[in-house]
């Protein structure tokens, strides 16, 4: 058996969200190796529009407010 072949095989055994993590690594390597990387902010949009379609929730100012403060231990940062 091929290494494509056996990577398909172990590819179709996995859960539908396994799958797609595996399809986000193989693009995360390849972008990784490509010469023409895409800029960082094309790729943030890529990725906050795959999310937005996934149906997941995004943070507003509060919440991610309050989510580095859960982070640095209860810490506010204090605005001036």
């Amino acid at each position: 058996m091929s290494s494509e072949q056996e990577l398909l095989t172990k590819w179709r055994s996995l859960p539908q969200d396994k799958q797609e993590e595996v399809l986000d690594f193989v693009e995360f390597l390849g972008l990784k190796n490509s010469a023409n990387k895409v800029p960082l902010g094309e790729r943030l949009q890529q990725i906050r529009t795959k999310i937005v379609a996934s149906g997941k929730h995004l943070l507003d100012e509060d919440e991610i407010e309050k989510e580095l403060a859960s982070r640095r231990g209860g810490l506010q940062s204090r605005e001036e």
